[in-house]
């Protein structure tokens, strides 16, 4: 029992931290290389993909979606999508897509003469199952050295820190306070019921005895 309650909570805790992980906002310091447009027939992997973009038409099982394409300082490779998010999860009300697009465009550079931004995104990369980050906001920054202090994360993660900790306590007084007692009452009735069933029992075997004397 106590492997199974471990287990659930380790569960509990990678699943959400893979929420926020996927949901809460990063940053990557990267330089831009391309900006493109490509056609997505979607699959399996449609849940990791946006809505479409506002004011167009959903029915089709595939549409044009913009991508950003950069190297990073360490000279990794990153590509984003650049999708609306609307008024659906993560509630981060992008309806600016292709004006993100315009100024991913105009910040490309080379290797021989880079511009640096600071790319803010949601989302994993996976080259497997052919997922992307959603880029929600490019802004140049002096360097790749740049450090950007993630404010939004700190200030939700430090509320639900404290909402998590304010149901732990108050689960641990409603446990200690309704459900112990009750447990005790339970086991004290199911003691006191194997006390009588012990001296019954002792009863007949003395009773028995009897018997056996004569």
């Amino acid at each position: 029992m106590r492997y199974v309650k471990w287990a659930f909570w380790i569960t509990f805790w990678v699943l959400v931290a893979a929420f926020f992980h996927y949901t809460l906002p990063q940053h990557d310091i990267a330089r831009i290389t391309d900006t493109y447009e490509r056609r997505i027939d979607f699959g399996e992997n449609s849940i990791f993909w946006a809505s479409p973009d506002v004011g167009s038409d959903g029915t089709l099982g595939n549409r044009d979606v913009f991508f950003i394409q950069t190297v990073q300082p360490d000279g990794d490779v990153m590509v984003y999508r650049n999708e609306d998010t609307g008024w659906g999860w993560p509630p981060y009300f992008k309806f600016d897509t292709s004006n993100l697009q315009a100024e991913a465009a105009d910040l490309r550079s080379t290797s021989a003469s880079p511009t640096w931004v600071s790319i803010t995104h949601y989302g994993w990369r996976n080259e497997f199952i052919s997922i992307f980050p959603n880029a929600v906001a490019v802004k140049q920054v002096e360097g790749p050295e740049a450090t950007i202090i993630p404010w939004v994360n700190i200030i939700i993660l430090t509320l639900f820190a404290a909402l998590a900790w304010g149901l732990w306590v108050r689960w641990k007084r409603f446990r200690a306070a309704r459900i112990d007692p009750l447990v005790e009452d339970m086991g004290d009735s199911w003691d006191a019921a194997g006390d009588r069933m012990n001296e019954r029992r002792g009863r007949f075997s003395r009773w028995l005895g009897t018997w056996k004397k004569k």
